[in-house]
């Protein structure tokens, strides 16, 4: 982890309408996260926490503030833009896994460095070596359905990882799984992107995920009620 930032938050507002009703999720958040960092962003149901996460992985826009990644502001691009940046730039790992069911483990991390335009061969190259990383290469020709939950989530992490994007966002990763795995899954995903040196942003629910964190930031009512800082960056 160091000093450089990949994300900054600047003012971040989002407000819902439903009808004649305003619905405010986030209400002017503000802060930075390092290169190599893993950040978990906790908070009770109703936070934000996922409006968050969507607004960094550009899925949806917010109603006022800016978003830099990598020192580009992502507010301003329009969907084309946004489309590549979601492909290179960010790797997203959700609680249902979003496996694809009739391709193998391998074809699923493939999958999206062919949509990306790697060559097949090399992308096969890497799939398997990410997979080994996160301890798959037994299992690197099952189907979903042939892998169990923590497994599955295991192969998500390696899909996350396949473009080697500069943020991993992920949503409840744990959620689905017992304690047990679900520590197996937390070490795995802070060893992976710690070797790839990507930046993790975790929200979550679960307390076992902040023994990883090198920060927690504390969400609540769609403002930031506290922060603490771990590890120093190096």
């Amino acid at each position: 982890m160091s000093n450089e930032r990949v994300i900054e938050v600047e003012n971040l507002v989002k407000i819902y309408r439903l009808g004649n009703v305003s619905i405010p999720a986030l209400r002017g958040i503000n802060f930075n996260v390092s290169k190599g960092e893993f950040l978990v962003v906790m908070g009770p149901s109703g936070s934000g926490k996922t409006t968050l996460l969507n607004l960094l992985g550009a899925i949806d826009k917010p109603t006022s503030g800016r978003i830099f990644i990598d020192g580009r502001d992502i507010t301003t691009l329009g969907e084309g833009e946004l489309t590549k940046l979601r492909r290179h730039k960010i790797g997203f790992i959700f609680q249902f896994y979003n496996l694809i069911p009739a391709l193998t483990a391998l074809e699923n991390v493939e999958l999206p460095m062919l949509t990306a335009g790697v060559p097949r061969k090399n992308a096969s190259k890497r799939a398997f070596q990410l997979l080994e990383t996160v301890g798959l290469a037994e299992r690197v020709g099952h189907l979903p359905d042939e892998l169990s939950g923590g497994e599955q989530q295991r192969v998500a992490i390696a899909r996350a990882l396949a473009n080697r994007p500069s943020v991993i966002l992920a949503d409840e990763p744990t959620g689905d799984l017992d304690t047990k795995t679900g520590m197996e899954v937390v070490q795995n995903l802070y060893d992976t992107s710690k070797k790839e040196n990507a930046t993790v942003i975790v929200v979550t629910h679960d307390p076992m995920i902040t023994e990883r964190a090198d920060r927690i930031v504390q969400l609540r009512d769609g403002q930031i009620i506290g922060e603490k800082r771990l590890k120093e960056p190096i």
